[in-house]
């Protein structure tokens, strides 16, 4: 263990959460606690010409940056760049590599760089490794996403790196997937033709982070990342402070932990509950299924994605493959009707071209309860709920609705005990949903979703977003009812998503149906019409 060189990138990898913007006060503390706990090298961000958004000075970790620090001299300084930047583009690898590093190694802050790259880009980023040599700096390649490799590939990548003048030859758990015997087998199969030093960077997805760096230097790994608190894309990685106990312990060496753990207290802590890194059920998902965790950063990270949209994105990429990150694909996987939709049941032969009550799970409807009963006895709309909204007296509700097929899953033993029929697009629900429904009294209207497209027909329609919201109102539509009133769409705060795509929705309905009638009855933050359930006769 004592042969064992720790690299901590937090300040690169945990760039991917506040935008590599780490405030200078904050950088001399960490190098200071760098040096007391006797970590080796420090990444200190990325060395990157891309500069389409603001990003911290750690997404390009120049020269004149790193001159602004006070590094110690016992610190070894490191940079990344990602080998797509080497490959795209209009210029050559010997070009951009001279513009990302117009120094070379004798005058420049930097000694250590490394190119992460995928293996379809190994054998094209190779040469930079002779360029970057000739320079003076020493070089690493960190081969990303090799869980699913198999051992003939393996074998192929460590033959070629031995060709060329690397120093350090790495391989990354990208999907967290790994287990500490995946781990082992994978360094066997590297060592077969790459007989120079080795090293591993984890992510934590399912929880092996440490484990399997442990287990990569029990089997002569010699060069282990680390991060503080683990900071880092997705569910992060190894933990710095623990990798840095577990071989002081092995070592029989104290480790100075003090400077960094009151880092961690005043400043990632703090970052760490306001960003979210660390691993949960849905990262552990996503590395047993290959799934890149950025699809799961990005969700966790806008709040339009509900508990039930995030394990359908999961559920859908585990079947048709989520190994690489595509926003693309984000959002169509959040949508899980895609064909053509079809339905058996005509709301109109039940809503009858009555006016409508929308109960929604904002706290109007609790707030204004009294009111609202009253209304429904006194005029006599056709009241739906939105999924198991159980506020108002049951007896006074027609029917409720619900669409999305992993939101009615968790609710089915619920729906089952209710007493008003369910408003699904029945006919489309996955088999496990249709069983789990049982005997309830579902009503069949079918939907689609298709981006900008609002279409309410007699038995199904075709939305925009998977929204019940929006489905609640398709319904309203094709009963032919005059007006829907809207009570306990309180909205939410001026920057959430949500109000914006709920808004989106309403403005939609307003546009392709005006003679449907939209009005909130309940205090709202939405911009539509407007009336108080307290005086609903004036």
């Amino acid at each position: 263990m004592k042969t064992c060189t720790v690299i901590d990138c937090t300040l690169r990898d945990g760039g991917y959460y506040n935008n590599w913007n780490f405030p200078p006060e904050v950088v001399q503390s960490y190098l200071h606690a760098m040096v007391a706990a006797n970590v080796q090298i420090v990444e200190l961000g990325l060395r990157s010409l891309n500069n389409k958004a603001f990003k911290g000075a750690s997404a390009f970790t120049t020269d004149a940056y790193l001159r602004s620090l006070n590094i110690p001299d016992a610190l070894t300084v490191a940079v990344m760049i990602n080998a797509v930047e080497l490959l795209s583009g209009d210029t050559s690898l010997e070009l951009t590599l001279a513009r990302l590093f117009p120094e070379g190694a004798d005058t420049s802050p930097v000694s250590l760089v490394r190119i992460a790259c995928h293996v379809h880009e190994f054998e094209r980023s190779l040469p930079a490794a002779a360029w970057l040599k000739a320079r003076g700096f020493t070089v690493g390649f960190n081969l990303m996403q090799v869980a699913d490799r198999q051992q003939p590939e393996i074998e192929a990548l460590a033959r070629q790196a031995s060709e060329w003048p690397l120093d350090v030859l790495y391989f990354a758990d990208s999907m967290g997937s790994m287990s500490p015997d995946d781990v082992a087998e994978v360094i066997g199969w590297f060592r077969e033709y790459w007989k120079g030093p080795m090293g591993i960077h984890t992510h934590d997805n399912m929880g092996h982070a440490l484990a399997n760096t442990l287990c990569a230097a029990n089997s002569g790994v010699e060069w282990l990342d680390a991060t503080v608190t683990g900071m880092g894309r997705g569910p992060g990685n190894a933990k710095t402070e623990f990798l840095l106990l577990e071989l002081g312990d092995r070592g029989g060496d104290q480790v100075n932990l003090v400077p960094l753990m009151a880092l961690i207290d005043s400043y990632f802590k703090p970052l760490q509950h306001e960003c979210g890194w660390g691993t949960n059920a849905y990262y552990y998902l996503a590395g047993k299924y290959g799934i890149h965790p950025t699809y799961i950063q990005e969700m966790l990270a806008d709040s339009r994605y509900s508990v039930e949209d995030v394990f359908a994105v999961i559920n859908h990429l585990k079947l048709e493959g989520g190994k690489r990150f595509s926003a693309n694909t984000l959002d169509a996987a959040r949508n899980f009707y895609k064909g053509p939709p079809r339905g058996a049941w005509s709301p109109e032969s039940l809503l009858g071209g009555r006016e409508v009550l929308l109960l929604g799970t904002g706290p109007g409807v609790s707030d204004h309860k009294l009111a609202l009963e009253a209304y429904i006895r006194k005029a006599n709309p056709f009241v739906m709920a939105l999924n198991t909204q159980s506020t108002i007296d049951s007896a006074l509700i027609d029917a409720r609705v619900a669409c999305h097929p992993v939101r009615l899953l968790a609710d089915c033993q619920q729906h089952t005990m209710l007493p008003q029929p369910l408003i699904t697009p029945a006919s489309m629900l996955p088999e496990n949903v249709k069983a789990a429904l049982g005997d309830k009294q579902v009503l069949d209207f079918g939907i689609c979703i298709k981006g900008n497209t609002l279409e309410v027909s007699e038995h199904h329609c075709t939305l925009p977003t998977l929204l019940v919201f929006a489905y609640a109102l398709a319904v309203a539509a094709s009963g032919k009812a005059p007006v829907v009133y809207l009570a306990g769409f309180d909205g939410y705060g001026a920057d959430d998503p949500r109000s914006q795509e709920v808004q989106q929705v309403l403005n939609t309905f307003a546009e392709a149906m005006p003679d449907l009638e939209l009005c909130a009855v309940t205090p709202s933050r939405y911009t539509l019409k407007a009336k108080s359930v307290y005086a609903m006769d004036s």
